[in-house]
């Protein structure tokens, strides 16, 4: 199940929520305030592997477009 992050309309305050594709977000509430109809956030992407997965497809061949 996919992670969502949602800002609160009356706090401001982002949080999380595991939520199945299909699942509506019309009864979401805040759980800090209880504010009603948060808005979807874009969050960033997070990689577990770090800046050495990074070095692993640079020099070693292939295109150089992107190293």
């Amino acid at each position: 199940m996919p992670i969502y992050e949602y800002q609160c309309r009356s706090c401001g305050r982002i949080f999380e929520k595991i939520q199945k594709l299909n699942e509506g977000e019309e009864s979401l509430t805040c759980p800090y305030c209880g504010g009603k109809k948060p808005e979807k956030v874009l969050s960033g992407f997070s990689s577990l592997k770090g800046s050495e997965s990074a070095s692993a497809c640079g020099s070693s061949g292939g295109s150089k477009r992107f190293s």
